[in-house]
């Protein structure tokens, strides 16, 4: 039960970073300008709210929908900038050990300079980088990072669940912190993530604040921490219900030889709020911002100096998949041949090009994004006749019939006396995710399952995953990361996560049980050789495509990195020889964009 608490936390904090509504107040903005006027390092600044000179300044959209009401790390409900410590962590403000690549799946250093698991996997021993320091001068040592584990088992905060694998972590010198691994629960996959997703906090600044509460969680926790002591290149140095504008700190100590080198480019980075996709979109055609992190449709006709990843379709590079959960204990859908029809018919290629304005590629069913690093873990010949095709109506209509589901009078199919007709759901004004259900929907009529589109609150859409309240819903497990696809097919097809209809589950929301499924996702964290771990990923997919608890209908990228080069040039693309990924200048090894980046002047 503690453990389920906990994953209510991580995926509140998850939901609220990625819806980002805020309702900050005027008086918070007030008085974080005060503080700020007397604690940052950079040189010539202009005043808090006064306009920041835009060759210095570096304009981001789509990751702020409201006012910031935290700058709290411990807090359940984070705002996205300057904090976003997800699968790949934001590192402008606060800093983690290692920065994850999505492009060749490797860690690189930060605030850890190297890290090493023994060879039974028992122990992973990371070494600090020695130049690594706080914006208050004091160092970054090992006491702060097994502070910060400890704050997780201390309090419910969304670093918690890494105690589910961790015996404990220990500062054996300055420099060197020993992560030991639970022996009855080994996963060297989520330790790693912890090393890329977990902010490292100042001891000597949250040992006070804990004392000043009492050690009360409701008041640490509420903290806005609005003048953040962290060890990143910036500071938050303003904020109200129009902007949020950080700082560079340039005594930073990435400056370092041992680090970047130097400083990044851009002296401000400035979120301002729009109100909407369409607003954003418009500052983004007038050159009034530089990285764009929203679902733009028809990209490519918004000019030379509008840049994408890649320059052609899908334009974007796949970081999560949107997947069709079903509910396998609804009548009908308790039917694996059903939801196997139900994946033959979907017309993903109408998807990709209607909803998703051709930013998916071809759609390949199986548990994997189409990286050559989670690819290259499956036999592909052994998965291809399992694999249903995009639209394939007479397959469907055939596997329908050959089960003895029957056609009533109203054209709908009937199986056991069991009418398909089910609801599908997913929350309203998420454009481009009614867009799919609509295009599912029409798919199976066309095979005689009646699906109707149902679009509530977001709030109600929640409720309904989670307590099995739904027929079909739409919703995304884990996408790209270092403990990916491990985490994805975890929190997917896990029994861990099942709990009975009525009651809330926090992974696994289709409440499927598979006990070789659970043997598998229990070993491949620990297998080592190589062979070994492809039979056991491509037989974890071939359970998948042949049981469908879910249906993957588009790849969506991790973010939408779409960049304005009329002001900054230097954006990372495909095939430049730079090995930085799109991750909008600011996620995981992503940052590295913001010391290539330069004036387009």
């Amino acid at each position: 039960m503690k453990f389920r608490k906990l994953i209510s936390m991580i995926l509140v904090f998850l939901m609220v970073s990625l819806l980002i509504v805020g309702c900050g107040s005027n008086s918070n903005s007030n008085k974080a300008s005060e503080n700020n006027k007397t604690t940052t390092t950079s040189e010539n600044a202009v005043k808090p709210g006064e306009a920041t000179p835009r060759n210095e300044t570096l304009y981001i959209s789509g990751l702020q929908w409201g006012p910031p009401t935290t700058f709290n790390p411990l807090s359940p409900s984070q705002t996205s900038l300057p904090l976003s410590a997800t699968s790949i962590a934001r590192e402008l403000t606060y800093e983690t050990l290692f920065m994850y690549n999505q492009l060749d799946g490797k860690m690189y250093p930060l605030l850890g300079k190297t890290y090493q698991f023994s060879p039974d996997n028992t122990v992973c021993t990371v070494t600090l980088n020695p130049d690594a320091k706080w914006n208050d001068g004091e160092k970054v040592t090992a006491d702060d990072v097994a502070y910060t584990f400890e704050l997780g088992k201390k309090y419910p905060v969304s670093w918690s669940s890494n105690w589910n694998y961790l015996d404990s972590v220990t500062a054996k010198d300055e420099t060197t912190v020993e992560f030991k691994l639970k022996s009855d629960n080994k996963n060297p996959l989520m330790v790693e993530e912890a090393l890329e997703s977990v902010y490292i906090l100042p001891k000597h600044v949250w040992t006070k604040i804990e004392e000043k509460d009492n050690n009360d969680f409701s008041k640490i926790s509420s903290e806005v921490n609005e003048n953040p002591v962290a060890s990143g290149p910036y500071k938050v140095y303003y904020y109200d219900n129009s902007k949020v504008v950080l700082i560079r700190d340039d005594n930073y100590w990435g400056k370092s030889p041992s680090m970047w080198g130097k400083l990044p480019a851009p002296k401000y980075i400035v979120h301002n709020i729009f109100k909407d996709n369409a607003a954003g979109d418009t500052a983004l055609r007038q050159n009034q911002v530089d990285v764009s992190q929203q679902f733009t449709p028809n990209i490519q006709t918004f000019g030379p100096n509008i840049k994408t990843y890649l320059s052609k379709p899908p334009y974007y590079m796949p970081g999560v998949i949107p997947w069709l959960v079903i509910n396998v204990t609804k009548p009908g859908l308790d039917n694996a041949n059903v939801r196997r029809a139900i994946a033959m018919a979907i017309d993903y290629d109408k998807i990709a090009k209607n909803a998703m304005s051709g930013y998916s590629g071809t759609m390949s069913p199986s548990l994997m994004l189409p990286l050559d690093s989670e690819q290259k873990l499956i036999d592909q010949n052994q998965l291809a006749p399992l694999q249903w095709k995009s639209n394939d109506i007479a397959g469907a209509n055939a596997l329908l019939d050959s089960i003895g589901a029957k056609k009533g009078p109203d054209g709908i199919r009937v199986l056991n006396g069991q009418k398909l007709s089910f609801k599908v759901e997913c929350p309203t004004g998420w454009s481009d995710w009614n867009a799919a259900l609509e295009i599912v929907a029409e798919s199976c009529k066309e095979i005689g399952i009646d699906v109707q589109t149902y679009f509530p609150q977001q709030s109600v859409w929640n409720n309904d995953m989670q307590t099995g309240n739904f027929d079909m819903g739409m919703y995304s497990y884990q996408g790209i990361g270092i403990s990916s696809p491990w985490a994805r097919a975890y929190q997917a097809m896990s029994s861990n996560g099942y709990v009975p209809i009525g009651q809330t589950a926090y992974f696994n929301y289709g409440r499927y049980k598979n006990s070789e499924v659970d043997t598998l996702l229990n070993q491949i964290p620990t297998i080592t050789d190589e062979n070994q771990l492809k039979d056991a990923w491509t037989k974890l997919n071939e359970i998948y495509l042949k049981e469908v608890p879910m249906i993957g209908l588009m790849y969506r990228p991790a973010d939408f990195y779409t960049v304005n080069t009329s002001v900054w040039s230097g954006f990372p693309v495909e095939g430049d020889g730079t090995n930085i990924p799109p991750n909008i200048c600011m996620d995981g090894y992503g940052i590295a964009a913001l010391y290539k980046i330069h004036s387009s002047k």
